[in-house]
């Protein structure tokens, strides 16, 4: 059995040819991925101790609050300590050479003067020394044009950029530090005044002796006392480890999950291909029955044949696997985000990804192998039995029935619930109702689509409807395989656009004014708002800002301003907010028994309340602050109360007859010395907030598209397969007048109405689970609700269409390839 099973591998090989590559292309994606993430975990425990190599100590905060430079001198004061320096991460900005701030997320770093402490790696030049001294990573000092010696403006959230002396570039290529963006290194004193924090992340220890380890730690530990915490270098390093490890799991994960998607539609498209092979085989399998053959050996060999195809399968997997992980590899680097490690081939992961096609393909093969045994010989020899059409049971359609059902109603009830975890199994449940419910459903809307095909090609669409409703089963399984790969993309398509939308509508409603100016990478500096409002030529300048005070949120308002996000009033007028007043939620005014008039304290300052009004919506899950209480309070009474705060956004509209071109020239004259800071219209401010959207959309789309081409292929194996089936029959037609162009037109209907019935039932479940997430949004925050981007969808469909068309030409050009005279004989 086993040569029998082989040879007859060998001869139907061009039959499997497709679904083989179906196993390849999932393998692949899931060996890559490996690949990919294996050459970034390597690259991560080489970097983890990159800026750590003279570290013996390390001292951390042990709350929130950062490491004040005078514990830097007390650690420094300990015995056995030769070196302790403050080190800080933060943002800053860098003024290139067209006096225009350098594009990209600009890390910023204190820099050890120590030598004993100091592990970067210098290009030219040297490392700072003191105040005044910067040094830049080498690559943007190349793109800029700058000299060592020369200088160079850096700025921050503390303030305007100011001139320093460029002494050196280094290498953090492949590092923590390496994101992108430009590399800044400042000496600590200059760190601390350029970001405006009040201390130090960390503090560097550098032990006078490789002594006893424990007993330093123990001094330092004495030393600092209760509010930091003192770890060695091994936990320093494998802490590092854990964190670059654990973040790079998360990613993985994400990624694998995708690549399960195509390996599920492949195993769709190959339990397909086989159970038409094997029903294709029937008489064959009744001979060997009669010459001694049992059930369990014809099984046994079947399962052979599938794992054999299945580990030939995974094999080009995996080596396309390490293409496409040296892509990514490329891909990262070509979008400034290089992967540290390189490209990393395991013995594990290619084992993983052979033992993974090869079950995929064995347990895909296993239902059609079970059901290709169970003909009885005899009955198989008659011609009834050789393309056996089975129909689904009525325990599968009624399961189907109320699983779909069941489905419908759990998007249905998601939003009015307000629970996430119904939109997920709403949509689970659906596509599972779907697939048991497929033989009824899918030839039922085959037919539906099939007739405006019959009127416009006739016959031909009729004969292409009849094939392809003739087995309920088999293009269910084929329109399957597309349900859930376009499913997910219509999904993404529709979640993504109502998101967009969504915050559209709420910059609309929330930002009433013409400019906006943001800080880069952190809050606004804290002097580029009072140097706004300063111009003469800007008669509103507001910086959003906000506060805790116990349960309640204290919000900076501006009287012009803060009647826009205002649903409702209460009681008193919004218009009287001044100096010394408040408006105040209704559910805080409720809680407190405050009424417009009502004397209030908040955080020590009194404040006459001038209006109860509704603003905003339900609080989010694990918010500190309940819904409603909050308190407005003018811009004045808000820095005495908060007066370390800081915002991200300032609004600004422009003085009575000035025109947008003297506003925006007014600004810029401001922005243009405040490298962490960006100027832009209500659009930009838009586009700014969606392009994270669409970035991600591009993302998944590409990842999912996999899963689509997939199911694709499934369209042309099953046509190809079917091809073969009917030899005699397409003869016949043939033979009777039909001409080669109506037989590919026929070939061709048949297609589309498969590929087009599997499309429209993705992009109905996938638009049902993001109507379902965005009722469920809209029940938090009133501007989400569902949008359909009508052409998006449709260009889905029409890929779909044209797709199909070419998965046709193949099976065409088999179909036409035999003689008339030939083809009739075949058996």
């Amino acid at each position: 059995m086993i040569r029998l099973t082989l040879r007859s591998l060998r001869a139907e090989a061009p039959r499997l040819l497709l679904s083989a590559l179906a196993v390849v292309l999932g393998v692949a994606f899931v060996a890559g991925t490996l690949m990919f993430v294996d050459g970034m975990r390597a690259g991560a425990y080489d970097r983890a101790g990159a800026f750590d190599r003279h570290t013996d100590l390390g001292v951390y905060p042990a709350g929130s609050e950062p490491l004040s430079p005078a514990l830097v001198e007390r650690v420094r004061g300990v015995d056995g300590v030769a070196a302790a320096e403050g080190e800080l991460l933060g943002s800053g900005g860098i003024v290139g050479a067209d006096d225009r701030p350098v594009l990209g997320y600009v890390v910023l770093a204190a820099i050890p003067t120590d030598p004993a402490l100091r592990s970067y790696d210098v290009v030219a030049g040297r490392l700072p020394d003191r105040p005044g001294e910067v040094v830049v990573d080498a690559p943007t000092v190349a793109e800029e044009g700058f000299a060592v010696g020369a200088p160079v403006r850096v700025g921050g959230a503390a303030g305007a950029a100011r001139p320093y002396t460029l002494v050196g570039t280094v290498d953090v290529a492949g590092t923590a530090r390496d994101v992108g963006g430009p590399f800044v290194g400042l000496v600590g004193a200059d760190a601390l005044a350029v970001t405006g924090q009040r201390g130090y992340d960390r503090i560097l220890v550098a032990a006078a002796s490789a002594g006893d380890g424990t007993g330093l730690a123990d001094a330092v530990a004495a030393a600092v006392g209760t509010g930091a915490t003192v770890k060695t270098r091994a936990r320093i390093l494998d802490e590092a480890v854990e964190d670059a490890v654990r973040n790079l799991e998360q990613f993985n994960l994400v990624l694998l999950t995708f690549a399960a998607v195509a390996v599920v539609v492949a195993a769709f498209v190959i339990a397909n291909t086989f159970a038409i092979v094997f029903a294709q085989r029937t008489r064959r399998t009744a001979l060997l029955r009669l010459v001694g053959a049992t059930r369990g050996q014809l099984f046994r060999a079947a399962v052979l044949e599938a794992a054999v195809v299945g580990l030939a399968a995974s094999a080009l997997g995996v080596l396309f696997g390490v293409g496409l992980a040296g892509g990514l590899n490329q891909l990262m680097s070509r979008l400034d985000a290089p992967v540290p490690g390189g490209l990393t081939i395991t013995a594990p992961t290619v084992l993983a990804g052979l033992a993974l096609g090869t079950a995929v393909t064995v347990g895909a093969a296993l239902a059609p192998a079970w059901r290709g045994t169970r003909v009885a010989p005899v009955a198989a020899l008659t011609d009834a039995a050789v393309q056996p059409t089975r129909r689904a049971g009525w325990l599968r359609l009624t399961a189907g029935a109320l699983v779909l059902a069941a489905g419908i109603a759990a998007l249905l009830t998601a939003g009015p619930a307000v629970q996430v975890p119904l939109v997920a199994a709403g949509g689970a449940l659906s596509f599972f109702g779907i697939v048991l419910f497929g033989p009824v459903l899918v030839p039922a809307l085959v037919r539906v689509f099939g007739l405006p095909a019959r009127r416009l090609f006739g016959a031909t669409a009729g004969l292409a409807v009849a094939n392809a409703v003739r087995n309920p089963r088999r293009i269910a399984a084929t329109a399957t395989a597309l349900v859930i790969g376009i499913g997910l993309v219509s999904a993404f398509v529709v979640g993504a656009h109502s998101t967009k939308a969504g915050i559209e509508r709420g910059v609309d409603a929330e930002i009433g004014v013409d400019w906006l100016v943001t800080g880069i990478g952190g809050p606004l500096p804290a002097a580029v708002v009072g140097e706004l409002r300063a111009r003469p030529e800007l008669a509103v300048v507001h910086e959003q800002r906000s506060g805790l005070w116990s349960d309640v949120e204290v919000r900076a308002a501006h009287p012009a301003l803060v009647g826009r996000t205002l649903t409702g009033v209460l009681a008193g007028d919004p218009d009287r907010l001044g100096p010394g007043t408040a408006l105040v939620g209704r559910e805080l005014a409720e809680a407190r028994g405050w009424t417009a008039g009502s004397a209030i304290t908040v955080r020590g300052r009194p404040l006459r309340v001038v209006a109860v009004v509704t603003d905003g919506g339900p609080a989010f899950a694990g918010s500190p602050v309940p819904a409603g209480h909050v308190v407005h309070v003018v811009d004045a009474d808000f820095i005495v109360l908060f007066p370390d705060e800081r915002g991200i956004l300032a609004e600004i509209d422009p003085a009575g007859g000035i025109t947008p071109d003297r506003a925006r020239a007014a600004i810029e004259a401001v922005v243009v010395r405040y490298p962490t800071v960006n100027l832009m219209d209500q659009g930009a401010y838009k586009k700014m907030l969606t392009g994270t959207v669409d970035m991600l959309l591009a993302i998944v789309t590409g990842l999912l598209g996999l899963a689509v081409v997939i199911a694709l292929v499934g369209v042309a194996n099953t046509l190809s397969l079917s091809v073969v089936e009917r030899t005699r029959e397409n003869a016949v037609l043939r033979a009777v007048g039909l001409t080669r162009g109506r037989m590919r037109g026929m070939l061709a209907v048949e297609a589309v109405l498969t590929a087009l019935v599997g499309a429209v039932l993705g992009v109905g479940l996938g638009a049902a689970v993001s109507a379902a997430a965005m009722a469920l949004l809209s029940r938090l925050s009133d501007g989400f609700s569902v949008v359909l981007p009508l052409g998006q969808l449709g260009l889905i469909l029409g890929v779909a269409v044209v797709a199909a068309l070419a998965a046709s030409v193949l099976p065409a050009r088999r179909a036409l390839s035999r003689p008339v005279v030939e083809a009739l004989g075949a058996q």
